[in-house]
């Protein structure tokens, strides 16, 4: 791997990862365009280390709230019923499902789930299951009216984003706005969400970075550090403008960009000016 790519890769995966747009769909397309080999699964999972810390910085206080509603209730029945200790369990049990299909499918995400046509259809699909979730979702429902099968079903739906293209607040933010949440609600609860499975993800994935045989375009130390730390700013920005623009703004901006790029991918396909593996 060249700085060059080290660093343009950092940039992309700070821009997109908090954006319902797909960052690994954007490092597979910006390896492929613009650098020789995939930087790889790995690659993407180490430097989504920068942007979930990003998202821990920015969430602290929720985090340090939850956390210690949680271990309260655990001790004391009557404090069971706040709202932010029954939010630390489906974090918890919501994280499941990514666990469970990662684990599972681990060989087919590295290897055919990053072919480049799936991953066109992907970011168009699921742009437009964004925009009918956007037209046909309720929005009224705030954190008090968050449950257990609601955490379950945003869980699921995270667990899609193991495919590049769809997308890991994509996909929550979707099925939040599915059964009626406030964009806003939907949104803080996608990242509280990818927190302990995208620093798992990243930590199980730091040995397999720099191994030749298992990625394309291999890293050294400093390039995977530098790359992660341009994730973590970057992401830090992103994640303060997503959270102001679901509050005030719809998500068809996101729909529109995620339709037009996965034709103009697939245009590119067709044409041969991309190799889809």
């Amino acid at each position: 791997m060249t700085w060059l790519e080290a660093i343009v890769l950092g940039v992309v995966q700070g821009l997109t990862e908090m954006l319902p747009i797909s960052s690994s769909a954007h490092l597979r397309l910006t390896s492929a365009l613009f650098f020789e080999e995939d930087a790889g699964a790995s690659f993407t999972a180490v430097t989504q280390l920068g942007t979930e810390t990003a998202v821990l910085l920015y969430f602290w206080k929720d985090i340090v709230r939850i956390l210690v509603a949680w271990w309260k209730g655990l001790w004391n029945k009557e404090l069971r019923g706040e709202t932010d200790y029954r939010l630390g369990w489906y974090v918890i049990i919501g994280t499941l499902p990514i666990v469970f299909f990662g684990l599972i499918f681990k060989d087919a995400i590295r290897e055919s789930a990053r072919n480049l046509w799936l991953v066109s259809f992907s970011l168009i699909f699921f742009g437009l299951l964004l925009a009918l979730a956007e037209l046909v979702g309720k929005k009224t429902r705030t954190w008090d009216d968050f449950r257990l099968k609601d955490g379950l079903i945003l869980g699921f739906a995270q667990a899609g984003a193991l495919i590049p293209g769809v997308s890991r607040s994509g996909g929550t933010i979707t099925a939040g706005l599915f059964i009626g949440l406030d964009r806003s609600v939907a949104a803080r609860y996608s990242f509280l969400l990818a927190i302990p499975a995208v620093f798992g993800a990243g930590i199980l994935s730091l040995g397999d970075v720099f191994d030749p045989a298992a990625e394309g375009s291999v890293p050294s130390g400093a390039q995977m550090l530098v790359a992660t730390v341009i994730a973590f700013f970057v992401g830090l920005a992103a994640v303060h403008w997503m959270l102001k623009w679901v509050a005030k703004h719809s998500v068809f901006i996101f729909v529109w960009y995620r339709c037009i790029l996965g034709a103009v991918v697939i245009i590119m396909l067709e044409t041969g000016f991309l190799s889809a593996t």
